[in-house]
C-alpha cells in the first residue's frame, strides 16, 4: 500500500485514487472504507464511483467542482478513516455443479496441480472469496483468496462462447461468468443462479466488498434450482458476518 493515495486525472470529468500496486486485502479494505465514506458524504458533485483492485475511479461534474477542488474534498474524507475494513459483510452462497459438461477443464486443473478432481472441488469450496471488483462483462466477479494449490494458467486458446454461470480459474484468480460470453479461464463448474438480469433493480446481485462461498451441488439440484430461478422463486442464501477475513 502506498504511504499516500495518488491522485491523477482521467479525462476532463474523472479522476483516479490509487492506493497501491498489488492485489492485497489490506489495500482493498482501505478502498472499501474510502468508498463507504464517499457514499455517506453524498457529495453532489460526484456522479459515479467505480472501485477496482487497487484504485477508485471518481466521475464528477466539473461544473460543480474543479479537479483540484475535488481532490481536496476527497483527501479530507480518505484521511479521516482507518485502513482496516470493519463492520458486517455479506457472504453469498453460490450453488455450483463441478466437472462434466459444467466444468470441462477441472481435470486439467487437477492434473496441473497434481491433485484429484475431488481435492480441487474440496479446496475451491473451502474459502470465502472477497469480491475485489466487477468488470469485463456486467457483473463478472473478480474474486480474491484462491488457494495456491489450485492456481492454474489461462487457456492458451480462449473459447468464443462460455455459458452464463460458469466458474473459472485464471492464475491466482477465480470468478463467475454472469452472461454468455467469450473467455479464457479454466472452467471447473457452473451455477444455475442468474447473477445479472438487466430487468432487475439492481441488475447485479453481487457487489465489490461482498464475499462469495461456493457450495457444491449435484446435477439434480442444479436443474431444480435452475427451474426456480426461471420461475423467479429462488433466493440466494446470504449470511452476514463480521468482516475479519482479511
Amino acid at each position: 500500500m502506498y504511504d499516500e493515495v495518488k491522485y491523477s486525472p482521467s479525462g476532463d470529468k474523472a479522476l483516479v485514487m490509487e492506493f497501491g500496486n498489488a492485489i492485497d486485502p489490506s489495500i482493498n479494505a482501505k478502498i472499501r472504507n474510502v468508498l463507504n465514506a464517499i457514499k455517506k458524504a453524498d457529495l453532489t458533485s460526484i456522479e459515479e464511483i467505480i472501485p477496482t483492485y487497487r484504485s477508485i475511479l471518481i466521475i464528477y461534474n466539473p461544473l460543480l467542482k474543479r479537479y483540484k477542488e475535488m481532490i481536496e474534498e476527497l483527501k479530507k474524507l480518505e484521511g479521516s478513516i482507518g485502513e482496516e475494513a470493519s463492520g458486517i459483510v455479506k457472504i453469498f452462497e453460490i450453488p455450483t455443479t463441478y466437472g462434466g459438461e459444467y466444468g470441462p477443464d477441472i481435470e486439467f486443473v487437477a492434473q496441473h496441480n497434481n491433485l484429484t478432481i475431488e481435492e480441487v472441488i474440496d479446496i475451491h469450496t473451502s474459502t470465502n472469496y472477497l469480491i475485489y471488483m466487477l468488470g469485463f462483462t456486467p457483473g463478472f466477479t473478480y474474486l480474491g483468496g484462491l488457494d495456491k494449490r489450485i492456481e492454474t494458467p489461462r487457456l492458451e486458446n480462449p473459447r468464443t462462447k462460455i455459458p452464463a454461470g460458469s466458474t473459472g480459474i485464471a492464475g491466482k484468480q477465480t470468478g463467475i461468468y454472469p452472461i454468455e460470453s467469450p473467455g479464457g479461464w479454466q472452467l471447473i463448474g457452473r451455477t444455475p443462479v442468474k447473477l445479472y438480469d438487466p430487468f432487475n433493480d439492481p441488475p447485479v446481485i453481487l457487489s465489490a466488498g461482498d464475499y462469495v462461498r461456493f457450495v457444491r451441488i449435484d446435477e439434480e439440484e442444479f436443474l431444480r434450482i435452475k427451474n426456480e430461478v426461471e420461475k423467479g422463486t429462488y433466493e440466494v442464501v446470504v449470511r452476514e458476518e463480521v468482516d475479519n477475513f482479511a
